[in-house]
């Protein structure tokens, strides 16, 4: 009975978190009439593509290579920037490391509702507003939390292969390329594909740097253009919601091992 209970538990909150993507995905093969007659948890009879081919047909692919772009450059640059303060904070020692450290951690808990004004107040000054310098400078050089998750990776890696690499002459650039970035692979993939997520879903800071034109508008601005006006077509929006949807569904399906894996990283290391 109780193994009972708790699988009907399991299913009933596996389809609370489900269902809104069953809507997305309806939604956006109903027509207007249909979406208006119907109700929203029943197919559109007959389907329709219209949406997402009027979407396809017009500037849609153009943000979506823009947050392609944009992904990639701030996944290479997490992945690069990330490692370097990473391997600092975890394996070499300085003066006043550990409070460094930690104050930059720290930095986690501010809203990003707080910094977002002042950001967008440097951008302006320099003159990158509406650029991709704007878009990607203030996070392209590492997240408190990608420097935490390398850290604990690397503070996890048993100290004499430093000290077997320092005895060869190598030096601390040569300890990391050659000795410890070698057995970080799992590391590095969980970090890249959180980042790949989190940039292809960020919202707030693309809205505010790119509100003045569509060369760097990306994909999660663009639906939220699609509600401005009066008569808002939401079978549009579902479709190009739907569109947005599918890499990162397809992502977190084949490599959510590696997403569990970050969670056990931060929290064993």
């Amino acid at each position: 009975m109780k193994r009972f209970l708790l699988y009907a538990a399991l299913v009933v909150g596996a389809f609370v978190c489900v269902f809104p993507y069953l809507l997305v995905v309806l939604t956006a093969f109903k027509t207007q009439t249909q979406l208006h007659n119907s109700e929203p948890w029943l197919p559109g009879i007959p389907p329709t593509t219209d949406n997402i081919t009027q979407l396809l047909d017009g500037e849609f692919p153009r943000y979506i290579l823009n947050t392609l772009l944009m992904t990639a450059a701030l996944t290479a640059g997490q992945l690069v920037f990330t490692t370097f303060a990473a391997y600092a904070f975890g394996r070499l020692r300085f003066p006043g490391r550990d409070a460094l450290f930690w104050v930059f951690v720290a930095t986690m808990m501010v809203p990003i509702a707080v910094t977002v004004i002042p950001l967008f107040l440097i951008m302006q000054q320099l003159g990158l507003v509406n650029t991709w310098g704007g878009l990607l400078v203030p996070y392209v050089l590492g997240t408190p939390y990608g420097i935490f998750l390398m850290r604990q990776f690397f503070r996890g890696l048993p100290a004499g292969l430093e000290e077997a690499a320092r005895i060869d002459g190598a030096g601390p650039m040569t300890i990391l390329v050659r000795v410890l970035l070698p057995l970080c692979k799992p590391a590095l993939g969980t970090l890249a594909i959180i980042t790949v997520i989190s940039s292809w879903n960020s919202f707030m800071w693309p809205l505010i740097i790119t509100s003045g034109g569509d060369e760097t508008k990306v994909i999660t601005v663009a639906l939220a253009a699609l509600k401005v006006g009066i008569g808002v077509d939401y079978s549009k929006i579902m479709a190009g919601g739907l569109i947005a949807l599918v890499p990162m569904v397809a992502i977190f399906i084949f490599f959510q091992r590696y997403i569990v894996r970050s969670v056990v990283l931060t929290g064993l290391k």
